[in-house]
């Protein structure tokens, strides 16, 4: 019998070439190729997963044509030379092995191609100071390089490129390729007016533009067949004013929709910070973002197989999405890297084990760290944990878990993976730790929804949940256990300052929640996410609402905002919150509270009844350590913020590391 999903799962054969259902994995930047960037058994053990889960196409981001002149990543995948295809027929067998298919998104990065990685300035349409170029030449304290303006000569050497390394993914197994025209990549620099000022064939007009587009695409059906599927990827709308808009892409699309099989639309830009986002969404901003642009674009041309994408977050969505008729195929990138099992569940009727995305950003590692993931701790550590899976321990032990947040929820269902007896204890009556304060906000569906999951994992675990108790040493040496995961949190910073333990002085999430009363007029000290969320909530419950913040910036929220930093300031400005920068708290009083401006040294009194404390949180190490020695030493483990404070999610990965790896 079928799943609730007969749209997301139907069959369709395009060029002779059968997908088995309609879901394609959005092209991330693994960043887990070898040095001179081809295929690693890393590479593919992580698609592996991905591929076991049950998508039908793996697409693989930001490959190159040529990583001398164009590389803007560390450890991407470059198809320049025949020495890429022996390793990359690995990651295509894998995946024919599992019914899908492997492709890659062909890419030159154009104007966003790094001097620091290359050496060289980046070649462009035409000659200016990219965005891109003028941060990093800024951070390096080095003088800004202007892009090259490409000859014609090195246009058709360029178009050349693209096609033979389309041809190399073919030699290597592939049955399709994903041409990335969009986000103002070197394609779309060419077809956008933003990026193309050329007086010759190559600019000017759209068709002009659009003329090095269409010669790579030509060119790659000749070299690459008529049994070949190929994708384009486009920006629908490019949202900068001056950009290519969504009534000039559609004049695009009919000037090349007869050259390719499916179109993979999206929007936004690369390398222009302010527009990143509409391509990579964070949490504060809606969900299935450029869905309308596909269903559009699927009205205005009805016989071409459209590919939506952009934080479309589970298959019911995707079910619905396809069965309006408003795309053909449903891409996902997030969300399948957080649960790579997300198709194989839906399909089996197990969609309350859907782990799911929270669009935290936090799969966007630093440089010199390879992708992983808030939820999915085994994300990138595929070799050590094939398919995502654990093993079953050698031995059977005794474990305890202190603490019912993500850290501890996860060890605990990882614990009763591996088969160990498992008590969790929780010393509030709830399961869920400080995630119940922060999916409080109506914006924050994303994290409410994982809360969701951790919860119902605690209960179907198999491990025995005790709420409302205390784990205290005497207690856990009684039950002799043979090893402890402890996960106890942080607790709110509370500065030593006259007033500060006044009966109306409280922890921000806990007003937020209407656990604690709150008047009229609120002071929130701290300009963070945590105190942005409380007093967007005050505020728009009619509270007279001032937050202060120690620094003379948002670099608190920068940090602490998950990559919704603008979207916070947006709001902010929408709601007239009155933020006060650069004000250090001093004294509160019954009435008011008392601080200084850091810049000017005077001193200012703000009214208020209620005074709301989001300084940050310190790790609970005083207790922990308390812990450490009711079990035998090298068996008990600090986890997520009571061994190092940061974001509360990530506490997963570390939970789950412990409990898998080393018990």
């Amino acid at each position: 019998m079928g799943s609730k999903y007969p749209h997301v799962f139907a069959p369709i054969r395009i060029r002779g070439v059968d997908f088995k259902n309609r879901i394609e994995l959005a092209p991330p930047s693994l960043n887990l190729c070898s040095p001179d960037h081809l295929v690693t058994d890393e590479f593919v053990a992580l698609n592996r997963s991905i591929a076991q889960g049950g998508a039908a196409i793996l697409s693989v981001g930001n490959v190159m044509v040529d990583i001398s002149e164009c590389e803007n990543e560390e450890l991407q995948l470059d198809m320049s030379d025949d020495k890429a295809i022996l390793p990359m027929s690995k990651f295509a067998l894998m995946c024919e092995g599992y019914g899908a298919h492997a492709s890659l998104e062909i890419n030159h990065g154009g104007k966003d191609s790094q001097f620091s990685r290359t050496g060289k300035p980046a070649y462009a349409p035409s000659s200016y100071y990219s965005s891109w170029e003028l941060m990093s030449a800024k951070q390096m304290g080095r003088e800004p390089q202007k892009t090259i303006e490409m000859t014609r000569e090195h246009i058709h050497q360029t178009v050349e490129k693209y096609a033979q390394a389309t041809l190399r993914a073919k030699k290597a197994g592939m049955r399709m390729a994903m041409i990335h025209c969009g986000h103002a990549n070197l394609i779309s620099q060419f077809s956008s007016p933003l990026y193309n000022f050329r007086t010759d064939e190559y600019g000017g007009s759209l068709e002009n533009r659009a003329r090095f587009t269409i010669e790579i695409l030509d060119r790659v059906r000749e070299l690459c067949g008529e049994d070949f599927v190929i994708e384009a990827r486009i920006s629908a709308d490019e949202i900068k004013p001056g950009g290519m808009g969504y009534e000039e892409t559609l004049k695009y699309i009919a000037l090349i929709k007869d050259k390719i099989d499916i179109l993979h639309v999206s929007a936004g830009i690369h390398g222009e910070f302010e527009y990143m986002k509409y391509w990579w969404q964070n949490y504060m901003m809606p969900r299935e973002f450029n869905v309308h642009f596909a269903a559009s674009i699927k009205k205005e041309f009805p016989d071409l197989l459209i590919n939506t994408v952009g934080s479309i977050m589970n298959l019911e969505r995707a079910e619905y999405i396809l069965s309006n008729g408003w795309a053909d195929f449903v891409s996902m990138c997030r969300p399948l890297l957080a649960d790579p099992e997300m198709p194989r569940k839906y399909a089996e009727g197990r969609e309350s084990e859907h782990r799911p995305c929270l669009r935290c950003q936090y799969c966007a590692p630093p440089e010199h760290r390879c992708i992983h993931c808030a939820v999915n701790p085994f994300l990138g550590r595929e070799t050590e944990f094939p398919l995502g899976r654990v093993q079953k321990a050698p031995e059977k032990k005794k474990v305890a878990v202190i603490g019912g947040g993500p850290g501890g929820i996860t060890a605990a269902a990882i614990l009763c993976q591996r088969g160990h007896d498992v008590t969790l204890y929780e010393k509030s009556d709830r399961l869920g730790g400080a995630l119940n304060y922060a999916a409080l906000p109506d914006f924050k569906q994303d994290m409410a929804d994982y809360l969701k999951y951790l919860q119902n994992q605690a209960v179907t675990c198999g491990a025995k949940v005790l709420l409302n108790t205390e784990a205290t040493p005497e207690l856990l040496e009684q039950e002799k256990y043979d090893g402890l995961i402890i996960a106890i949190g942080a607790d709110p910073l509370v500065p030593e300052l006259p007033g500060i333990h006044k009966p109306h002085v409280h922890w921000a999430p806990e007003a937020d929640a209407g656990e604690v009363p709150c008047g009229q007029k609120v002071v929130i000290v701290g300009a963070g996410a945590v105190g942005l969320e409380a007093a967007i909530d005050l505020k728009r419950a009619g509270k007279d609402v001032t937050v202060i913040e120690l620094l003379n910036s948002y670099a608190s929220l920068d940090k602490s905002a998950s990559g919704g930093a603008a979207e916070f300031r947006t709001l902010i400005k929408e709601l007239e919150l009155d933020v006060r920068l650069g004000h250090k708290l001093s004294e509160i009083t019954d009435d008011a509270v008392r601080c200084v401006n850091t810049q000017t040294g005077e001193e200012v009194s703000i009214p208020a009844d209620t005074v709301l404390l989001a300084m940050g949180v310190k790790a609970r190490w005083k207790e922990a350590d308390a812990l450490r020695r009711a079990c035998p030493e090298t068996n008990a483990f600090l986890i997520g913020d009571c061994l190092y404070v940061g974001k509360n999610v990530a506490a997963a990965t570390s939970g789950a590391l412990s409990a898998a790896g080393y018990m």
